[in-house]
């Protein structure tokens, strides 16, 4: 069967990869997941069938036991096994921010102990930024780090911790005004933060002194990954355990690893929208009214040419991100028009294909249901809408600045 969303210029071995996760996507994943997300069951097995494929170690170099494959690479998984679950895609979501975090901004040490236990799959990342009443302003932080000799004493709450639960090692922004003047962090507060490293042990309550994640938020769509809050009361943590060994820097560690999150959020929602067109154009060729398939119709032929313009175009600027990235060059204008347009796309496609539904659309027998409910999270999670139209816009006139 041809397929939307091809990539062109891809080498053999990625080309060998993708084929591999496709193949366990059709088999693994799309046959339980709808049931698996009604019960709001982790999917183990199905991380323990990613750990097997080194899916946890991407692109953690090939020195740490890592695959060492572009972030191109990773975005076409994330496509493709969003496209089955887009829970699973943020199971090995936050673990992947963490260890690029780690891979660009950690000393050799914090390298050495964490890279190669992470390519595995044995240590399990996720990160935490935001908090109960900032939202997209990260500037509002106020969970803050107060050094005690050797240790920094954390203190605050933090919210929609992905892998909340299941992970084992957390990278959490927190503000930190040590050796900042006053005057300065309150002008600019993005230069008093920190990114610190807290290991933990998986599960829920206290998991560590000073450290308790309280059970799932009750989400309307995304579920089987565990989301969470994070609170620290007295949390105790080594002072070698600040990312990259220097306070003050945790903001801009966080925004480059929110960046290619930004990417990996478009991937996934160009997997969702493809699933979606393949279930819409499935249907439409089964569903018979007036004597014919619904497909024959030209309202419905109208509507499909509609959501496979949508899924190109979403998965080509995807693709332009991760590239421009991998070229080492800036890319946060084409991460935010990526993320804008793949999550905005997504949405209407995959309403489309419940309206192509009818009916069985609202039916929880019918996979589009849970897509339908899937959806709606990409329009906010790694930057609302908006967020994303202020990088844009700021970028566009830093590009198209006017000469004297």
């Amino acid at each position: 069967m041809a397929r939307l969303a091809q990539t062109h210029g891809l080498t053999d071995v990625q080309q060998e990869i993708l084929s591999t996760v496709r193949a366990f996507v059709d088999k693994e994943i799309i046959p339980v997941a709808t049931e698996l997300e009604h019960r709001d069951e982790y999917p183990q097995q199905i991380v323990d069938g990613l750990k097997e494929l080194g899916l946890f170690g991407l692109m953690i170099p090939e020195e740490y036991g890592g695959l060492g494959e572009s972030l191109l690479t990773y975005a076409l998984c994330v496509e493709e096994i969003a496209r089955g679950w887009m829970s699973v895609s943020g199971i090995i979501n936050t673990h992947f921010i963490v260890a690029y975090m780690l891979k660009q901004h950690g000393t050799q040490e914090q390298k050495d102990r964490f890279l190669p236990r992470m390519a595995a799959g044995e240590v399990r990342g996720a990160f935490s930024m935001s908090e109960p009443g900032l939202g997209s302003d990260v500037s509002a932080i106020t969970s803050k780090a107060v050094r005690d000799g050797d240790e920094y004493v954390l203190t605050g709450q933090k919210m929609w911790l992905t892998n909340g639960g299941t992970s084992t090692l957390v990278a959490v922004l927190v503000r930190s005004d040590e050796g900042h003047d006053p005057a300065e962090a309150a002008a600019a507060p993005h230069r008093s933060m920190t990114t610190f490293l807290v290991e933990k042990e998986p599960g829920f309550g206290e998991v560590r002194p000073g450290l308790t994640i309280p059970g799932k938020i009750d989400k309307m769509g995304y579920k089987g990954v565990d989301t969470t809050e994070l609170i620290m009361d007295g949390l105790r943590v080594p002072a070698d355990r600040v990312l990259g060994g220097t306070t003050g820097r945790g903001f801009y560690q966080m925004m480059d690893g929110v960046e290619v999150g930004r990417v990996n959020v478009a991937a996934r929602g160009c997997g969702v929208a493809q699933r979606a067109f393949e279930l819409g154009i499935g249907y439409a060729q089964q569903r018979h009214t007036f004597g014919k398939p619904i497909a024959q119709h030209q309202a419905i032929q109208f509507k499909l040419a509609e959501m496979a313009t949508k899924v190109e175009a979403a998965h080509a600027m995807m693709v332009s991100a991760a590239r421009k990235k991998d070229s080492g060059e800036r890319n946060d204008l084409e991460a935010g028009m990526a993320k804008y347009l793949a999550s905005e796309y997504c949405k209407e496609v995959v309403e489309d294909s419940f309206r192509i539904h009818g009916g069985y659309g609202f039916s929880k027998e019918y996979e589009i249901e849970r897509l339908y409910r899937e959806a709606p999270m990409l329009l906010i999670g790694e930057g609302t809408a908006e967020i994303q139209k202020m990088i844009i816009g700021r970028r566009l006139l830093e590009e198209y600045r006017l000469q004297g």
